[in-house]
């Protein structure tokens, strides 16, 4: 008799790079989409091509997941070095798997001859088929699912039947334990369901936005929305270029927009520090511009695979002088999508550079979602044609002057970076100077209004302690929130955390009690709270590992609170 139903069942891979670990989850990913379930995958990997010791986390569920759990119900070990580094995480419910060649006979370690199974069907790259097969028979599934996965990855041919005839070996080898961990498949949703990684989904919301320029120096974990951006980009008609550096690539965005262009510059935190002049001369020649900043722990190199938020304030400060931007943090696949879209709109109409900012743990992750909404229509820049004396920094509502484009028109569009007047002609008039940096400064008032994302509040309105999140940490929070219910507490998740929406303040005038929730170490975000609005912030609960947070990190911080 199979045992009852789980509510949700994950499963870690451990191994070395060039195991094929991130295949096997994306294998599988597919596996339970096709059976009807939903499922996220969380790749965690070292800084090196070969070697070291990384793993890859799924969780597959009947109900959509869009947080990392330590959870660990099978753990299926490549190599020893996986075992140490991963047995932490696990417990004595969690079930072990390795192949004999590896570990030999141990009582604490469920066999599966992957090697041998392999090499049998063509191969010992085969083993990871294997893999798939085994664990999809411990869930107590057909091999359908399993099937229409393969064939989605490996397409029609002998490398096709090599990997089925793998994965039947490991789900025959499975026998015994079948339906273990029992997760029933269900019929398929109507309508495709899509399966991105957070740099899809970032490409995606640039294309909705109406992208058509792309330029980046590739920096890890920025690179894949460059690559994804390629990919697309004969059948959107973008151009891509990839930079001698990310000087380079900053300035080849501004010049794009100046030419009619809406560009994207796409980069990580040690690349966008390299642009901060670029930034500036987006600020005085008052150009949008919509960058992408993936963020990954620094200083210096830092840990350059790993996550954190510890870029918020680089990209408040970038840049010599004063002059306005906005900064959009998006905390799921969907945001990504929204929130890159929304940023070319919110640049294009405010002529000012907007950062959607990232993090590695969002853009490596890998979520089941519905169909993302397409514009009915590609969006158009705000452009118009330039009359013979048409004047670059005229006076305009909320200091925002009609933009005209080289060619466009009758009249000259003149942009210099020193400080000018409204034809864009250099000048050192005192009064002039003045004018055109109230001129700029005006453009925080849309961008904190109508042109704002709006933050959002999850639990009771009637709350007394506010957990304030950005960016990645919010899906965590809101799942832990669901286990740890405490009296009259809610989430505020912020996803435009520069400048400050208008609506925020109405939120922290409600709560008596404020915790700040960060991937980093010195509360950036609370710091920048407390200095714009001036609230008092009770607690922070960082971390700063280069991990993201999990479910259960969360509920432990929730369960210390309600006993305070």
């Amino acid at each position: 008799m199979l045992p009852a139903p789980s509510s949700e069942v994950n499963v870690v891979l451990g191994g070395e790079a060039g195991h094929g670990l991130q295949t096997v989850g994306l294998v599988l990913a597919r596996a339970a989409v096709a059976g009807g379930l939903h499922v996220m995958v969380v790749n965690e990997f070292m800084s090196r091509i070969r070697g070291g010791s990384n793993s890859t986390c799924l969780r597959i569920s009947p109900q959509p997941v869009r947080a990392f759990s330590d959870r660990v119900d099978c753990c299926v070990l490549f190599d020893r070095d996986a075992l140490d580094r991963l047995s932490g995480r696990c417990t004595a419910a969690t079930l072990l798997v390795g192949d004999p060649e590896v570990f030999g006979q141990r009582p604490d370690i469920q066999p599966l001859p992957l090697r041998e199974l392999g090499v049998r069907a063509g191969g010992a790259l085969l083993a990871n088929s294997v893999v798939c097969g085994f664990l999809v028979r411990l869930l107590g599934w057909e091999m359908t699912p399993l099937a229409a996965a393969l064939h989605r990855t490996f397409g029609e041919g002998d490398i096709l039947a090599q990997n089925l005839e793998a994965a039947r070996s490991g789900w025959e080898a499975g026998a015994a334990d079948h339906g273990r961990f029992a997760l029933p498949t269900r019929p398929a949703p109507t309508g495709q369901r899509l399966l991105l990684d957070g740099s899809q989904s970032v490409a995606l919301g640039a294309l909705a936005g109406g992208c058509t320029f792309v330029s980046s120096y590739p920096m890890s974990p920025a690179t894949g929305v460059l690559i994804h951006l390629a990919k697309q980009a004969e059948a959107h008609g973008l151009v891509v270029e990839q930079a001698e550096d990310e000087i380079s690539a900053v300035n080849m965005g501004l010049g794009a927009w100046y030419a009619g262009a809406q560009a994207l510059v796409t980069t990580s935190g040690g690349g966008f520090d390299l642009m901060a002049e670029g930034m500036s001369l987006c600020g005085a020649i008052e150009s949008p511009l919509v960058v992408h900043l993936a963020q990954r722990p620094g200083p210096g190199t830092g840990l350059p695979t790993r996550t954190e938020q510890g870029d918020l304030e680089i990209a408040r400060y970038a840049g010599h002088g004063e002059f306005p931007r906005a900064i959009l943090a998006p905390g799921s696949p969907e945001e990504a999508f929204a929130c890159t879209a929304h940023a070319f709109a919110m640049a294009d109409a405010s002529q000012s550079p907007v950062i959607v900012l990232t993090d590695q743990y969002l853009l490596d992750s890998l979520c089941d979602l519905d169909p993302l909404p397409l514009p009915a229509a590609p969006p158009t820049a705000r452009i118009v044609a330039t009359a013979p004396d048409y004047r670059r920094y005229a006076p305009g509502p909320d200091g925002i002057s009609p933009r005209g484009i080289p060619g466009h028109g009758a009249g000259l569009v003149c942009a210099d970076s020193d400080e000018h007047d409204e034809e864009g002609r250099i000048t050192e008039e005192f009064e002039v100077r003045t004018a055109m940096v109230d001129k700029r400064l005006a453009k925080y008032r849309p961008l904190r209004e109508e042109l704002a994302l709006p933050p959002r509040l999850h639990g009771p309105a009637d709350y007394r302690r506010l957990l304030i999140a950005w960016g990645s940490t919010g899906p965590a929070i809101v799942e832990a929130l669901a286990r740890v219910p405490l009296e009259r507490t809610a989430l505020l998740h912020c996803v435009q955390v520069y400048p400050l929406p208008a609506s925020l303040d109405q939120y922290l005038r409600g709560a008596e009690r404020i915790i700040v929730i960060e991937n980093n170490a010195t509360g950036q975000f609370a710091r920048l709270l407390r200095g714009e609005t001036g609230c008092v912030i009770a607690d922070q609960w960082l971390k700063y590992n280069g991990l993201p947070f999990s479910v259960e990190d969360i509920a432990a911080l929730l369960r210390k609170e309600e006993q305070r």
